[in-house]
C-alpha cells in the first residue's frame, strides 16, 4: 500500500507499505475527465497541481490534517495504472484498506451549498438533502464499498463543508440505497443473502463494465482474476460462481459428517 504524506505543506508518496502501517485517512469520489485526474506520475513529476482533481487531494490532505492523520490514500494517484501487477493487487484490496482507515471522506462534487456558519446545519439542510439524495456518488460501483467498509465515513461539499457522517444521515443513506441500516451500522455482510448484495448495485455503474463486477469483491470477501475485455455478464458468471462455491465450501467444513448422517438415515429407513 502506497500512502501520501503531507508535510511542511508538500505531497510526497510513501514506500510500499506492507506492514507497520500508519493510521491514514482514505477518500471516496466519483471520477471527472480522466486528463483532469491526478496520476501517479503527477504526483511524482509535481505536475498535477493545475488539474482540476487535484482540488479534492488537497482537501483531503488538509481534512485529514484536521483529523489529526499525517497519511491518506487516493485511488487516482497512489496506485501506479500502468502497473497491471499493482493494479490487480490493489483491486483485490481495496475493501480492506477502506476498512482499516482511520476516517473516510466522501468528496459530493455535486452538493455545493452556500451560506456561513450554522446555516448549514440549519436553514440550508432542505437545500443540500436535495441534492445529496441527488448525487451521483450513490450510483457509481465503487463507492458502494466505499460506504460499507469503513466504520467512520463524513460527507462533504466541494467547499469543504462537512454534511454528516454514515450515522447521522443513516436514515436517508438507508432509503437512497435501499442497504439495510443493519449493514450500513458495519454488520456482517455475509448475513445477508447473496441476491440481496447483488441487489445493492443493481443500479450502479461503472466506467469499465467488468468493473461492476470487480468491485463486489469485498462484498462477497472473494476475488477472480481480472479479464478486461470478457464483458460485464462473463464477469458476474464468474464472480456468482465464485461466491457460490466459496459459501459451498465453507457450508461443507461446517458439517463435515453430514454425508454419513443422511447415509444412516437412509440405512435405518430402507433396511
Amino acid at each position: 500500500m502506497r500512502l501520501l504524506e503531507y508535510s511542511d505543506g508538500k505531497l510526497s508518496f510513501t514506500e510500499d507499505l506492507v506492514h507497520n502501517i500508519p493510521s491514514y485517512a482514505i477518500l471516496s469520489h466519483t471520477w471527472g475527465s480522466n486528463s483532469e485526474e491526478v496520476t501517479y506520475r503527477d504526483i511524482k513529476t509535481a505536475t498535477g497541481e493545475k488539474k482540476t482533481g487535484y482540488k479534492k487531494i488537497w482537501f483531503c490532505a488538509e481534512q485529514a490534517k484536521r483529523d489529526g492523520l499525517r497519511y491518506f490514500w487516493v485511488d487516482t494517484c497512489c496506485i501506479d495504472k500502468f502497473n497491471f501487477t499493482e493494479l490487480t493487487g490493489a483491486i483485490a484490496s481495496m475493501f480492506r484498506w477502506y476498512r482499516e482507515a482511520t476516517h473516510c471522506y466522501v468528496y459530493l462534487s455535486d452538493v455545493s451549498i452556500t451560506g456561513h456558519g450554522d446555516q448549514i446545519g440549519v436553514q440550508l439542510q432542505a437545500q443540500w438533502e436535495s441534492a445529496f439524495r441527488a448525487s451521483v456518488w450513490f450510483t457509481r460501483g465503487w463507492t458502494l464499498q466505499e460506504l460499507l467498509a469503513p466504520a467512520s465515513v463524513g460527507f462533504f461539499t466541494p467547499e469543504g463543508y462537512r454534511l454528516g457522517n454514515k450515522s447521522s444521515l443513516e436514515q436517508q443513506v438507508h432509503e437512497i440505497t435501499g442497504i439495510p441500516v443493519r449493514a450500513l451500522r458495519g454488520g456482517d455482510l455475509s448475513q445477508f443473502d447473496i441476491d440481496e448484495r447483488f441487489k445493492w448495485a443493481e443500479s450502479r455503474k461503472t466506467t469499465r463494465e467488468e468493473d461492476w463486477a470487480y468491485s463486489l469483491f469485498g462484498i462477497f470477501g472473494v476475488f477472480i482474476p481480472l479479464i478486461y475485455g470478457e464483458g460485464k455478464e462473463n464477469a458476474i458468471r464468474r464472480l456468482r460462481k465464485e461466491v457460490e462455491e466459496t459459501l459451498g465450501r465453507q457450508r461443507g467444513s461446517l458439517s463435515p459428517y453430514r454425508p454419513s448422517f443422511l447415509l444412516l438415515i437412509v440405512s435405518i429407513v430402507m433396511p
